[in-house]
């Protein structure tokens, strides 16, 4: 008995048009994961992460009829709102920093790195050093990595997401992987447990 391969995005969200609910369900479990991982790293908050995923999705069931799939694929669409939704809370968060600092003249405060379930690794102390070191990439660098190597998102998708050329996408991922590379080889000297590392994807 052969097994049906499972249905394209592009399908799910034609049946989610006609008024589908298990079709949105499925979609929802499909894409909810890698959205909720790339809002959690560049935002630092899983509250704000969770807000986010679900302000997505809930724009994707309003909105499916404004997706083109020549335009790329319905990952990045998702992403690229995620991205937008992202952004307007760094702004906002940025509004609301400097207003506290004007009445008080304290500094911004640092956002927490949380653990996240989907990316446990037997590795837990050597993934913890990573998470850390993505964190404090600039912002530009940190979303390229989120999106190509962690969440695997083609240079296309990426560069539509990002509105760069691809030319620029793959220019600040190798940028982002030498500092990253830079980071976790300063913390490990740090920690007098410095070795032979390699730079590059060693550390996926």
């Amino acid at each position: 008995m052969s097994v049906r391969p499972p249905e394209t995005d592009d399908r799910l969200l034609s049946r989610l048009e006609a008024g589908d609910e298990a079709a949105f369900q499925v979609l929802y479990r499909r894409r909810q994961g890698a959205i909720y991982r790339f809002a959690v790293h560049v935002t630092g908050s899983e509250a704000v992460a969770e807000d986010i995923t679900q302000e997505v999705f809930l724009t994707l069931i309003r909105n499916a009829c404004r997706y083109d799939p020549e335009r790329g694929t319905l990952n990045g669409y998702l992403f690229g709102i995620a991205r937008k939704l992202v952004l307007r809370h760094l702004e906002r968060t940025r509004m609301d920093v400097a207003l506290d600092s004007a009445g008080d003249g304290s500094s911004a405060p640092h956002l927490a790195v949380h653990d996240d379930p989907g990316m446990a690794l037997a590795d837990r102390e050597r993934m913890e050093a990573l998470r850390r070191a993505v964190d404090r990439l600039p912002r530009r660098y940190r979303e390229v990595v989120v999106l190509c190597d962690l969440e695997e998102v083609d240079y296309a998708d990426a560069a539509a997401m990002l509105a760069c050329p691809i030319g620029t996408v793959r220019s600040r991922l190798h940028r982002a992987r030498a500092l990253l590379f830079e980071k976790l080889s300063q913390e490990r000297a740090a920690r007098g447990e410095m070795k032979d590392l390699k730079p590059a994807r060693c550390w996926m």
